[in-house]
């Protein structure tokens, strides 16, 4: 049976599992961990990715991510791709350094966030790594410390999961260690790791009870939350998967994109390429990089040869786009009906 496409949309939260292949080592040394963080103080920020969590084992890491304005498939690309290659280089190696597609669970924020950044910081604790609780809040290659303070890392941020304890940074981190060491007594948590009812549930013993009491709850394995977030998450996906077919069959380019945001806003499409720009053509021109960038899936790197700017400035562009088109209900292709 053929794997089902990943689910992702801005502003959705992911967990997110990747393995070495036949179980192998993907960290060997500081270096190559050292190596691997640097490619997130790069690659999270530019694409305005907000990383809660994350944990490098030596077969595998951990990342609980929340998509910014570029697809969560184009983050991991250049982050697995990029680190396979150069581990290859260090370790005079060839191949495959992955197992499979990385897996990645969309989860239900109000139920599974902190959880979640519990689960994979207690992670180099349960795996060994440390072996004691208190030894992890200075083991520098997990986000553990990083909410503790204990290191800075600029592209997690620590700041959303403290205000979720107390409003005072020194309060919020004492509550935040101890609501991490109450998760030791919870065990290895293998709900935490997939989708589906049963682990969207809590386990068999709460499906059968479900089942017993005549409740039936929407599952789907990519996703990890109730019934009602499972049906909105597959409704939108269905509505996203239906306008990028319209799209597709609509034969759609960069240059139509360009056309259909000058119009709106009564510029000719060249001025949305020029050096000097009026207030109406640099609107336009954010509408264009917002559609190209999430409805053409055309990269942002991409975006910034052709327009003639910056990828910061694509990125801020892609923003605003966003906002004019959802104010003023501008849409890309006109529905027939």
């Amino acid at each position: 049976m053929p794997r089902k496409a990943r689910i992702d949309a801005p502003g959705a939260l992911h967990h997110i599992i990747a393995r070495g292949i036949e179980g192998r080592k993907i960290f060997i040394s500081n270096r190559d961990r050292d190596d691997f963080i640097d490619r997130l103080e790069a690659i999270l920020p530019d694409t305005q990715t907000d990383c809660y969590a994350w944990a490098l084992m030596p077969n595998h890491f951990h990342l609980l991510l929340r998509t910014g304005v570029v697809p969560l498939a184009m983050v991991m690309r250049r982050l697995l791709t990029g680190y396979a290659i150069a581990f290859n280089y260090r370790h005079n190696r060839h191949g495959h350094l992955f197992q499979n597609r990385y897996k990645s669970i969309l989860c239900q924020e109000e139920t599974y966030l902190m959880e979640l950044v519990r689960y994979i910081h207690l992670n180099p604790f349960r795996g060994g790594i440390v072996a004691e609780y208190d030894q992890l809040d200075r083991y520098l290659y997990c986000g553990h410390c990083v909410v503790l303070g204990k290191q800075n890392q600029s592209w997690q941020n620590s700041d959303y999961i403290l205000r979720i304890f107390s409003k005072t940074i020194a309060t919020a981190r004492n509550h935040y260690k101890a609501f991490v060491r109450k998760g030791i007594d919870h065990g290895r948590r293998p709900d935490l790791v997939g989708g589906g009812l049963v682990r969207s549930a809590g386990g068999w013993t709460a499906v059968k009870e479900m089942r017993q009491a005549g409740f039936k709850q929407k599952a789907d394995e990519r996703i990890l939350g109730d019934g009602d977030f499972v049906n909105d998450v597959l409704r939108k996906a269905d509505e996203h998967f239906e306008r990028k077919y319209q799209i597709k069959q609509s034969g759609t380019d960069l240059n139509a994109v360009i056309r259909r945001a000058a119009s709106l806003f009564d510029v000719e499409p060249e001025e949305l390429l020029g050096i000097r720009r009026s207030e109406k053509a640099t609107s336009a021109r954010s509408l264009a990089c917002y559609w190209a960038n999430r409805e053409l899936g055309v990269s942002q790197s991409v975006l910034a040869k052709d327009f003639g700017i910056s990828q910061p400035t694509v990125s801020l562009s892609v923003k605003q786009g966003e906002r004019i088109a959802k104010d003023e209900a501008y849409v890309l292709i006109e529905s027939k009906t």
